[in-house]
């Protein structure tokens, strides 16, 4: 039977997750050389994979060369085989892989996969979102925090919680284990369009740090800046950015 466009990101996903713990598991390999070798298997499965299953789709993906063709495309899968591939060779958990489907530019699915948890977030299947603590949770980068982020949560009285890749980041609002991501470091298109696929899907607010909306399958696939929360926070975070200038 033909899989969906959800069940499709979700099995891809998850199937990359465990060639991922596999190859770590080999322990022949350590460190950036690690790294390295999960990102191209990663990257060798999905990129086959994706054009076997929808070849008339377009794909961007990190580990690949851009090319044009995917511009005139109105589906783009976007795909980050390792997201968070320092954390992958230091063999912590806080890595992910992404699968997200643009369309017209509209993050419209996703999954993430969290290997360490034994975990796929799927924009299909949504789960319940935990309440928000009194005290809210900031996530920022565990090696450059943001220094925007870091001012918000100053001001309105966050605790900052370090956290390795984008998609760990976002995936964690979701699970309860904090609740804005703020980034203004800069990113690229395939470390967020599965993350906000899934957070949309599941009544998170997703925006740039202005307010305006995130747009996908562009020439230039920089994206400078990232707000993942939920949606009663966006309004005071977009308010506190503001703020800063």
């Amino acid at each position: 039977m033909a899989l969906t466009d959800g069940e499709l990101a979700a099995h891809l996903a998850a199937v990359t997750g465990r060639l991922l713990l596999d190859v770590r598991a080999a322990g022949v390999l350590t460190g950036k050389a690690l790294g390295k070798a999960g990102d191209a298997t990663a990257n060798q499965f999905l990129v086959h994979a994706l054009r076997g299953q929808r070849p008339d789709d377009g794909l961007l993906s990190e580990e690949s060369k851009d090319t044009p063709e995917r511009l005139s495309k109105s589906r783009v899968w976007i795909v980050d085989p390792v997201d968070g591939t320092r954390e992958y060779g230091e063999e912590r958990a806080d890595w992910a892989v992404h699968v997200g489907l643009a369309v017209d530019g509209v993050p419209v699915l996703g999954a993430v996969a969290l290997p360490g948890a034994g975990a796929v977030l799927r924009s299909d299947r949504p789960i319940e979102v935990p309440e928000a603590p009194e005290r809210l949770r900031m996530l920022v980068s565990r090696t450059r925090p943001a220094g925007e982020a870091t001012a918000v949560a100053e001001r309105i009285g966050a605790e900052l919680v370090p956290m390795g890749s984008a998609g760990a980041k976002a995936m964690a609002v979701l699970r309860g284990e904090a609740d804005i991501y703020l980034h203004s470091g800069g990113q690229f298109e395939w470390d967020s369009c599965a993350p906000v696929a899934v957070a949309l899907a599941h009544g998170l607010h997703a925006s740039r740090i202005d307010g305006s909306p995130l747009v996908y399958n562009q020439a230039d696939t920089y994206m400078p800046d990232l707000l993942i929360c939920r949606k009663e926070h966006a309004e005071m975070v977009l308010a506190e950015v503001a703020r800063l200038g």
